[in-house]
């Protein structure tokens, strides 16, 4: 059974890991702030059961790789709680579409019809955003209300506690977060944003390819980035 710590599904061994930071004054003021919104009437995506979606589909204990994303989708249905994955059924967003090319052209996978990335999270991929929930179609809108003092705590965790994990930083804000991983202990691969709005810059990255290097070279056994 997942563990309840303060209101909130996690996983066991990040209930662990992340233990000190339920218990800070910063994450009980998410939570008021959240509950407040939602009395408020106002919507808020991913739904309250996937907002720790990532951490429940990728326990801590198989954690191999880690995609850094910045905010979850604003439209109804898009969100579920994985950084550039939406539900079956849903449009592939852009950046998605050029993910899949790039997987493509580097592994000769062909791009699945949907855009749920659940396969790859139950393999060990933490589709990680740094913000964890935002306000029906107002992008950015949860920003500044504490989630990345979280999920900073959690890469700095991953860091300090795992050893050789592939770090994908896509884009400037992602590249950002670099100056929290300890590289002498883990991979950490940049590139340009996958949004059409990097233009082409983040076709032949080959970031898919080198990851599964790394990850054999360690033992770890590469990942499946297909998805049926």
């Amino acid at each position: 059974m997942t563990p309840n710590v303060s209101n909130v599904q996690i996983e066991a061994g990040w209930k662990q890991a992340l233990a000190e930071e339920f218990q800070k004054p910063y994450f009980a003021e998410i939570k008021a702030f959240l509950l407040a919104e939602k009395q408020a009437g106002k919507t808020i995506y991913p739904p309250g059961s996937l907002i720790f979606n990532a951490f429940n589909k990728t326990p801590f204990e198989s954690l191999k790789v880690v995609i850094l994303g910045q905010d979850p989708y604003h439209n109804p249905g898009e969100a579920m709680g994985l950084c550039f994955s939406v539900p079956r059924g849903v449009k592939t967003p852009p950046s998605l579409v050029n993910i899949y090319k790039e997987i493509n052209n580097s592994l000769g996978i062909v791009p699945p019809s949907h855009g749920d990335l659940t396969h790859w999270a139950e393999q060990g991929v933490l589709l990680l955003n740094a913000m964890l929930t935002v306000e029906a179609r107002k992008p950015a809108s949860h920003q500044k209300i504490g989630w990345q003092t979280f999920t900073d705590a959690v890469i700095r965790t991953v860091s300090e506690q795992k050893e050789g994990v592939v770090f994908l930083l896509w884009g400037n804000f992602a590249r950002s977060k670099k100056a929290l991983i300890d590289e002498t202990r883990h991979n950490v691969l940049e590139s340009a944003h996958p949004s059409p709005l990097a233009g082409n810059a983040f076709q032949g990255c080959g970031h898919f390819v080198r990851t599964n290097e790394i990850l054999e070279k360690q033992g770890k056994g590469k990942i499946d980035w297909a998805l049926t």
